[in-house]
């Protein structure tokens, strides 16, 4: 007598639903009009849904923080990372952070781009902010324990919140950007972290008026092309 083979069905988990979901707005050029749809059309079902995610928007905004957390691991992969100079760290972050969103840039540009309102676009990133803010005041709390005297120490709050506005200048530039292998989003990235510490550590502010020419002479250069 034969008997039915029993097949498991493979656990759902936080990673396939994010790629199932970044597959669905791509290919259909707009977010899943229910959960109880998605998770239908995607055979899970709704409850698998909510273990990971309370909304469209609670998975929205983990898409980011996993991009983030994706980055960190890549840079701790290097076992020399830690004695890297805060300069150094934030820049092997702030480059390996735009290779992973070039490698997802058609989702990371249908999301930033989904809502006319810009404003409505950056809602998503809200828990990015508060991670990027976290690594940033990492780095200037360690700088910080090195300084003897409490006036040369950096503001901690100021550095962290300007580490997140400099991402998002990155992000808009990164989009913008139509040079080959996003070279010049590189070279942003580059002058910008320089002129950044350059400020923090009170060194000539040369390197701040080098990025600004080359944002003027960019610009010109969009402008003319």
């Amino acid at each position: 007598m034969a008997t039915s083979k029993k097949t498991t069905k493979k656990k759902i988990d936080a990673t396939t639903i994010i790629s199932i979901y970044m597959d669905y707005v791509l290919e259909h050029g707009k977010p899943p009009a229910t959960i109880y749809k998605f998770c239908k059309d995607s055979k899970f079902t709704e409850a698998e849904f909510y273990e990971f995610f309370g909304s469209f928007e609670g998975l929205k905004q983990h898409i980011w923080v996993a991009l983030y957390e994706n980055t960190v691991a890549v840079l701790h992969k290097d076992k020399d990372f830690e004695n890297y100079p805060n300069k150094d760290k934030m820049l092997s972050f702030f480059f390996t952070m735009f290779e992973n969103l070039t490698a997802n840039r058609s989702y990371a540009l249908y999301a930033l781009k989904e809502h006319q309102m810009p404003l409505k676009n950056l809602e998503q990133l809200k828990e990015l902010r508060h991670k990027v803010r976290e690594f940033a005041t990492a780095l200037i709390e360690v700088s910080n324990e090195e300084k003897a005297y409490k006036i040369t120490k950096n503001p901690v709050q100021l550095f962290s919140e300007g580490a997140w506005l400099q991402f998002l200048f990155l992000l808009k530039y990164w989009m913008d950007d139509t040079s080959a292998g996003f070279e010049k989003t590189d070279v942003a990235i580059e002058k910008s972290v320089k002129a950044i510490f350059d400020v923090f550590e009170t060194t000539p502010l040369e390197s701040i008026i080098d990025f600004g020419k080359f944002l003027i002479k960019d610009k010109f250069a969009f402008a003319k092309a």
